[in-house]
């Protein structure tokens, strides 16, 4: 059995942020024959977005893989810290599994210092070459992208539409690109302003400062790939009559204001996916699609009964599903 985190913490005295978890909260380390799985999550587990929809499959697997599971996590890490919090990861577990792309560079360099232990990045880039002991897991954002760019054109009065991203990264960069054109295929003439990026997946001072920029400029249909940040968003649709794509987590329509529908991007279906993939050894140091048709990991929520604008998702859903589109 591997020596617990906490413990290994404990005598480094590198503690915020993070804790270990089994069945029994007496016995962290957990039964020998459990794998042990460390989480890395670079922001904040309430962002409402990104790290949340991960937090809530690490919380499933705790409910449910208790007997063969122990669980080990590292929340709200600077990216000063990415190096030493997945190291201490890396030495105490089987599978570590890190959030975000912006860990990238990091993980690669730590992962063929532990080549007996599995890695899974989730969000990292679609064209990064795997290492020996490293899988890519892609949330496939340019098919949320994609999808969202459909409904906001569907449901544009003004015949704009626009983008607000966080942080610059490639995977945001091709998802607002897949909004445009998901909103020009779905109506021909609709004028796609430039995209925002607003430097922060959780600042909702900025998002509204963008969403309000944006609105004046004649959108009145947002997409957006944030976390906390959507929330400024809808602030400014409420206030100027637009609205957004909210996401990536999908909330019940009508519980929030200035939604038009919501992106599901289920990051934790995909933790899950790689602790049960390393349980029954099916593995693999690969890139792995979680798009559309792949599971129910990734999908649209429209809060309309329009028909023409949900005959017009299905179709985009199929094309996606199939390969017809690329985004």
């Amino acid at each position: 059995m591997r020596t617990t985190l906490l413990s290994v913490l404990l005598a480094t005295g590198l503690t915020a942020g993070l804790t270990a978890c089994s069945s029994s909260d007496a016995d962290p380390g957990g039964d020998g024959d459990k794998l042990a799985v460390g989480v890395m999550f670079p922001g904040n587990l309430s962002d409402d977005g990104f790290m949340q929809s991960g937090h809530e499959g690490y919380q499933r697997i705790e409910e449910s893989l208790a007997d063969e599971v122990t669980l080990s996590k590292a929340e709200q890490v600077p990216d000063s810290d990415y190096q030493q919090v997945l190291t201490r990861l890396a030495s105490t577990s089987d599978l570590v599994v890190s959030f975000g792309g912006q860990t990238d560079a990091v993980v690669r360099e730590v992962a063929p210092s532990f080549p007996d232990v599995k890695f899974v990045e989730i969000g990292g880039p679609s064209d990064a070459e795997p290492l020996d002991n490293l899988a890519y897991y892609d949330p496939t954002q340019a098919q949320g992208g994609y999808l969202s760019g459909t409904l906001a054109a569907l449901s544009s009065k003004t015949g704009k539409v626009a983008f607000v991203g966080g942080i610059e990264l490639p995977a945001i960069v091709q998802t607002a690109e897949a909004f445009a054109a998901g909103a020009k295929a779905a109506v021909p003439g609709i004028e796609v302003l430039d995209p925002q990026y607003v430097g922060d997946f959780n600042d909702v001072a900025k998002a509204k400062q963008a969403g309000l920029a944006l609105i004046a400029a004649g959108a009145d249909v947002l997409g957006q790939q944030l976390n906390l940040g959507h929330q400024g968003l809808a602030q400014a649709a409420v206030e100027q009559d637009a609205l957004v794509v909210g996401g990536p987590l999908a909330k019940e329509c009508g519980s929030e204001d200035g939604f038009v529908g919501y992106v599901k991007e289920d990051t934790g279906a995909e933790l899950e996916h790689a602790v049960r993939a390393v349980l029954d050894g099916t593995y693999e140091a690969a890139q792995v699609p979680f798009g559309v048709g792949a599971g129910d990991a990734t999908d649209i929520v429209a809060c309309t009964d329009d028909a023409e604008v949900l005959d017009a998702l299905e179709s985009a859903k199929a094309g996606l599903a199939s390969g017809a589109i690329t985004p």
